[in-house]
């Protein structure tokens, strides 16, 4: 029993993070959306966690998710809120699942799916495989459990056992609940203890007042995953999960001091005949315990929602309050990613792109201040520690960014258009950092001719600043294509490439004429050269990154 027990939890659990990976994986960019029309409107905000849980198919990844969104910074903490009180719905929908008769279907479908995932050369057909392996492995596990509670009934010291927890007073209710906490604590999945629970009053084991009880509890026990991601994060990270926490137990405290009632009120929905036993293989089951006790699930949550949505601005101040925030503005990282997002790859890749585009934006800020330092008469200090400052930024940025995809491609459950997401985007950090030390390094040029009590020549200035300006505009057509996603920016970029090149050429040449023709300073000659060389380095980095976004290798 206790063998069969186990081997049908873990499939349970392994066919419940198929099912997440291959929904994940099919409905990529969905979720990408959704999570970006997250505002502080609180239906939406609800909303938008309730679609996202069924699509990853685990609150504890939504709320994970949402705990990781608020400490870097993305989300906040009304919106985290209203996100979180949606997962709780959301996470219903396994029960819903599991009403559906087809436990004996678990096994053929796990076998066709997994014949597909194999043996498909296409990425799309092998994700959606993968989700119906899951959901088969889902069915089978669940069948494997349901016979292992049926033995239970036939050895009378476990039914004996079983017998002790029993929801008919107010202290068997909140017994029952609390059994149901510290099992999915210990599982750390509420759909693998919500399965236990069904396998358990279908086989007739435990009653349906029982099994209600065990699932309130299973929703208190699920906040531990979203407490434990928020060790060590920001103030905010810590005060949703705070949130989750007291939004369960608040609902458990209430439904259970009107429990009887409540059950009555399900009852009612679900049907009496539910309830009548049924004999399958000679033995006595209640297969139609299953819906009930999935609508206790969500009746339960939808009503504690319910509560809690005209509470929400309330309960953030109380959490401000509760919660106390230190002095200082909390920025664990330079940039906005977080650790914990890794749980879910398609929205982790969407977020180190944001940051590789934030590095094109500090790329053309700094050109901007690069000319302005060029021209002033008298050197800006405070400016040109600003472009210093930001160079150092973007290198850190890029460790970042490069520490963040490196943990993303070793997670091992990222699809193949990820991972070449990821590769690209390290590229284009790296060519970004690049940019930014060449142009950090011309106005190291500037600074030492002024040190050496030199200047670049008004002509010379000039010429510069007109390179830059074309220089720049071409690592903004670049970097707006990279923003959009263009495939055709390393065509469409072409001409403006070549004509930095030519201009450059035609540059050095004048420089060299100038020489021939009259004195000038040994250090101004190697500076202008040199900035020369920078100039056509930054063009060559952008090019690198055009034909990073259009998939293509050039001999440039």
């Amino acid at each position: 029993m206790l063998f069969m027990l186990t081997g049908g939890l873990g499939i349970f659990l392994l066919g419940m993070k198929h099912m997440s990976d291959g929904m994940q994986a099919v409905a990529g960019n969905s979720l990408r959306s959704l999570i970006g029309a997250v505002t502080n409107h609180r239906i939406l905000a609800t909303t938008v966690g309730v679609i996202v849980t069924c699509i990853v198919q685990s609150s504890s990844i939504t709320t994970v998710m949402v705990v990781g969104f608020v400490n870097s910074g993305v989300m906040a903490l009304s919106q985290g809120v209203g996100v979180i009180m949606g997962a709780n719905i959301g996470t219903t929908i396994t029960g819903w699942i599991l009403v559906l008769k087809v436990g004996k279907y678990g096994l053929p479908l796990l076998g066709i799916s997994a014949f597909v995932f194999l043996f498909s050369k296409k990425d799309r057909w092998r994700y959606w495989a993968m989700f119906l392996m899951g959901t088969g492995m889902v069915f089978f596990g669940l069948e494997l459990m349901k016979d292992a509670c049926a033995t239970i009934k036939e050895v009378p010291d476990f039914e004996a056992w079983f017998a002790r927890f029993n929801a008919d007073s107010y202290l068997g209710v909140l017994k029952c609940a609390a059994v149901g906490c510290i099992l999915t604590t210990m599982v750390q999945s509420s759909s693998a203890t919500l399965g236990i629970t069904i396998s358990l009053a279908t086989q007739g084991v435990i009653s349906y007042p029982t099994a209600a009880a065990l699932v309130l509890g299973e929703n208190v026990g699920t906040t531990i995953t979203a407490f434990l991601a928020s060790l060590g994060t920001t103030t905010q990270a810590r005060r949703v999960a705070y949130f989750h926490v007291i939004f369960n137990l608040f609902g458990v405290f209430w439904i259970t001091l009107i429990f009887h009632w409540y059950i009555d009120f399900v009852q009612s929905i679900v049907g009496g005949d539910a309830f009548e036993p049924a004999i399958v293989g000679g033995l006595e089951t209640y297969p139609g315990v299953v819906p009930a006790i999935a609508a206790t699930h969500s009746i339960f949550n939808i009503a504690n929602t319910l509560l809690f949505l005209p509470l929400m601005t309330p309960m953030v101040r109380f959490l401000e309050w509760a919660v106390p925030g230190p002095a200082f503005k909390e920025k664990p990282r330079l940039t906005d990613l977080d650790v914990l997002i890794l749980e879910t790859p398609l929205l982790a890749i969407e977020q180190s792109r944001k940051e590789v585009l934030k590095m094109g934006d500090g790329c053309l800020k700094m050109m901007d201040w690069l000319v302005e330092l060029m021209n002033s008469e008298e050197p800006d200090k405070s400016l040109a520690d600003r472009l210093k400052q930001r160079e150092r930024i973007l290198d850190s940025v890029q460790d970042e960014i490069a520490e963040f995809i490196t943990g993303l491609l070793s997670a091992g459950s990222v699809s193949h258009a990820t991972a070449e997401e990821a590769r690209r985007q390290l590229r284009i950090a790296d060519e970004y950092e690049s940019i930014s030390d060449y142009i950090a390094n011309l106005d190291k040029f500037d600074r030492k001719l002024r040190r050496d009590g030199t200047r670049f020549t008004a002509s010379q200035r000039a010429d510069l600043e007109q390179l830059n300006r074309r220089t720049k505009e071409y690592v903004d057509m670049v970097h707006e294509g990279l923003a959009k996603d263009n495939r055709n920016v390393l065509a469409a970029t072409s001409a403006a490439a070549k004509r930095i090149r030519s201009e450059v050429k035609s540059l050095r040449r004048k420089h060299l004429n100038e020489l021939s023709s009259g004195p000038m300073e040994p250090v101004v000659s190697v500076a202008f050269l040199a900035a020369l060389n920078a100039y056509n380095r930054v063009r060559d980095h952008a090019q690198n990154i055009a034909e990073t976004v259009a998939a293509e290798k050039t001999n440039s």
